[in-house]
């Protein structure tokens, strides 16, 4: 499902964080169907998407998004696994299904040649990288697709850094914030947000206090249920996370918030929501790292859409 690949792909990008100055990033990587187009190689370009993309999972430094569910995300949206990827497009791809490397190729026949042609793309910065292995006509499909996973494997292991893009403080994000709000009439806001994780009892709420605690920074009068009187605009809805996955002693929780936005007339300024992930040695620091998170990605989008 959806938000298993977003998961794995947060994840992925959080243990960066936690890894040592020397150690190559692990990166998310899904592979499209390879184009394959001519009468003599028809049916080959899903079967030598499928066994790369086999052969990438068992890379240390790589998670693949599993076949299954980059489908059904895909099919959710009306598109396949033979969706044409280009650099023009690979962010928005990638931001659908959550990996920071797409690969496609095409797979053709040339005089006495099998070639399948990789083509390696970056979601985030757009960088595009390409590999070319080479076969007899009668040539182990097999054999033929191992030999370009090494090389797709190698190629980003070796361009890793430029795969990623540089991610921003959480100083930055807040001054874009303020920027954006800059010169405008701040209404006063209160902010109610049920809050779960599943597994253990929250102790406290960290999406609420964290998205008032933004709401402050930027100059917005925050009332609470013990000030009187009512909020120029209202912020309700319910945030929960959950335990994600297990790497070592690292453990990874997944956070959602949804969220509505009314004047106190009752107009609906905003609907949203956000997904993020965190990862700590401590399931219930983790889940609230996540949740704090997802309340920061929601605040940039929410807060220039309060004022008038």
């Amino acid at each position: 499902m959806k938000t298993r690949i977003l998961l794995v792909a947060l994840f992925a990008a959080c243990l960066r964080t936690f890894a040592q100055p020397a150690t190559p990033p692990i990166l998310t990587v899904a592979v499209f169907d390879f184009e394959s187009k001519d009468d003599a190689v028809r049916d080959l370009g899903p079967k030598v998407a499928m066994l790369v993309n086999a052969s990438l999972s068992a890379e240390p430094q790589l998670i693949t998004v599993e076949r299954a569910d980059l489908e059904k995300v895909l099919g959710e949206q009306e598109v396949g696994l033979a969706i044409p990827v280009e650099p023009e497009t690979a962010a928005k791809v990638g931001h659908l299904i959550g990996a920071k490397v797409l690969v496609t190729g095409r797979v053709f026949k040339s005089d006495n040649e099998l070639i399948v042609v990789a083509k390696i793309m970056s979601s985030e910065t757009g960088r595009v990288y390409g590999e070319l292995v080479r076969g007899v006509p009668s040539a182990s499909i097999p054999d033929v697709s191992s030999d370009l996973a090494k090389k797709i494997a190698a190629s980003i292991q070796q361009h890793a850094d430029t795969f990623v893009a540089k991610g921003e403080t959480r100083e930055e994000r807040m001054a874009k914030i303020r920027l954006a709000l800059k010169d405008k009439t701040l209404p006063s806001v209160s902010v109610s947000l049920a809050e779960r994780h599943y597994g253990s009892p929250t102790i406290d709420p960290a999406a609420e206090t964290e998205l008032s605690k933004i709401l402050q920074e930027c100059g917005f009068k925050v009332l609470d249920e013990k000030t009187s009187g009512r909020a120029d605009v209202e912020i309700t809805g319910e945030a929960f996370s959950t335990f994600g996955m297990r790497k070592g002693n690292l453990i990874s929780c997944k956070a959602r918030i949804e969220l509505k936005a009314h004047t106190r007339a009752g107009e609906l300024l905003v609907v949203d929501r956000r997904t993020s992930v965190a990862v700590d040695v401590a399931e219930q620091t983790a889940a609230k790292s996540a949740l704090q998170n997802a309340a920061l990605d929601v605040a940039e989008s929410l807060l220039p859409k309060l004022v008038r």
